[in-house]
């Protein structure tokens, strides 16, 4: 069964992420903070993570850093990371973070639920 951990603060994002990607077979887990993504993969190594570009004190650019630095240290397992920005001009930013995707808000949930599958099945299954 695949996990998605969605990082954001705003009740309204997770009400859409779980929405549109939550069903029979995919869990939707939730984190409110930044800081508490890498210990949250360290536990559950999710198969996607999404992240907010607007998590409170660490946002989700920085978040994504901070697991692409973890995971290449070999601290942090290596997961696919999702990007919801907030306009166009994050776009750069989320390329230069490492995401493997992103989308800007507002967001469609087939939009999403596509970006989400084409992420999951380009990434290598870990056994």
């Amino acid at each position: 069964m695949p996990e998605v951990l969605i990082a954001t603060d705003a009740d309204a994002v997770f009400a859409e992420v779980d929405g549109a990607l939550a069903d029979e077979t995919t869990t939707v887990v939730r984190v409110r903070a930044g800081k508490d993504v890498g210990p949250a993969v360290a536990e559950r190594t999710p198969d996607l993570v999404v992240l907010d570009l607007q998590i409170g004190n660490m946002g989700g650019i920085a978040t994504c850093l901070h697991l692409r630095h973890e995971a290449g240290a070999d601290r942090l397992p290596e997961v696919p990371v999702l990007m919801l920005l907030d306009r166009d001009a994050d776009i750069f930013l989320a390329k230069r973070s490492g995401a493997d995707g992103w989308l800007v808000k507002p967001l469609d949930a087939f939009a999403l639920r596509s970006a989400a599958t084409a992420i999951l099945e380009a990434t290598p299954a870990t056994a």
